[in-house]
């Protein structure tokens, strides 16, 4: 236990300087792009010279660069996130209210692509080379092949459109008065669609590497000692291949944490669910620099975070980890 909190104060501290590269390399690339909120605002709406000489003093962007970065900063190190121009909110009420959902479609997409890919996995390399062992190697590589926006369009044709057995869009039904379990059954029914058009892409990957890492784990010496012992193949199967090939899966959950954030921005677009994905598509089209930068940051901490919990359940699970990182 002293060795993953000796852990988890290493991480935490390495965080710090991570955090600060993304949002100082975010707000430079921001000023780097042309236009600004008030052209933006102006684009809209119209007005002269006049009304944007008095927005940009008001949303203090008449100010220079460096001041503005160093105002931002300031900001952050009391917990401030900044205001909103486009919603003329908190930042973090903004965010604090989109969050959610779009943790309610990455947990469920992750649990669902984990879950299942590692069985399919165990599956496919309980066999190396046999006919189900390359029926789902080619049919994961095929899934893994197909692109997200792709795949839920043609969940919603077909199952929205055609057969009416979900709703084609939104997170649940707007104004239905539902509560308890009857509007935990709305969201979910909601959620299918999008959380299979999100997770199957990442169940093929998990899939691939389950099954790698079982045909690798099948050559080592203490599998054919098992073997020349007689234990029943169902056993090594899951009490010594499986298990042993689920460290590099738990490796992949947290390198993918990110990946699975971008493509929940596409997913949340195409099935109208009012997550951070779709808002930080607003922030971008109103040049709401503040917005944006409080959703990178907040996504940034998720990817943290999630690497942490697997770096902590990696140490639980192989004890070389936190050892070999005393030792260095």
């Amino acid at each position: 236990m002293t060795r993953a909190l000796r852990l988890l104060r290493r991480r935490l501290v390495g965080a710090i300087p991570v955090l600060l590269i993304v949002i100082i390399g975010t707000f430079l690339l921001l000023e780097a792009a042309p236009g600004d909120a008030v052209d933006a605002y102006v684009g809209m709406t119209g007005g002269d010279a006049g009304l944007i000489a008095e927005l940009r003093q008001t949303w203090g962007l008449d100010q220079p660069a460096l001041m503005r970065l160093a105002a931002y900063l300031w900001s952050l190190a009391h917990l401030d996130l900044g205001y909103s121009v486009s919603f003329s909110r908190p930042i973090r009420d903004v965010i604090l209210e989109r969050l959610p959902n779009t943790l309610l479609l990455m947990g469920s997409a992750t649990a669902l692509s984990f879950g299942i890919g590692s069985l399919l996995g165990i599956a496919a390399g309980a066999r190396p080379g046999s006919f189900r062992d390359r029926f789902l190697s080619i049919s994961s590589l095929a899934l893994y092949a197909v692109p997200g926006f792709w795949l839920g369009l043609v969940l919603t044709v077909l199952f929205s459109v055609q057969l009416r057995w979900f709703p084609s869009s939104g997170i649940e039904t707007i104004a239905s008065g539902k509560t308890g379990f009857s509007r935990a059954l709305d969201i979910a029914r909601h959620l299918v669609l999008p959380v299979t058009a999100l997770g199957i892409i990442y169940l093929a990957l998990y899939l691939r590497v389950m099954r790698a890492g079982m045909a690798e784990v099948w050559r080592m010496d203490f599998v054919l000692a098992a073997r020349a012992k007689g234990i029943s193949r169902r056993r090594i199967v899951w009490r010594h291949v499986a298990r042993n090939a689920l460290l590099p899966l738990v490796t992949m959950l947290g390198l993918q944490s990110a990946a699975m954030l971008g493509g929940s921005v596409v997913i949340e677009s195409v099935f109208s669910i009012p997550g951070l994905g779709r808002l930080a598509q607003e922030a971008v089209g109103s040049r709401d620099t503040p917005l944006l930068l409080g959703i990178i940051l907040v996504s940034a901490v998720l990817v943290i975070l999630i690497n942490l919990v697997v770096d902590m359940l990696y140490a639980v699970l192989d004890p070389r980890v936190g050892a070999s990182e005393e030792r260095a």
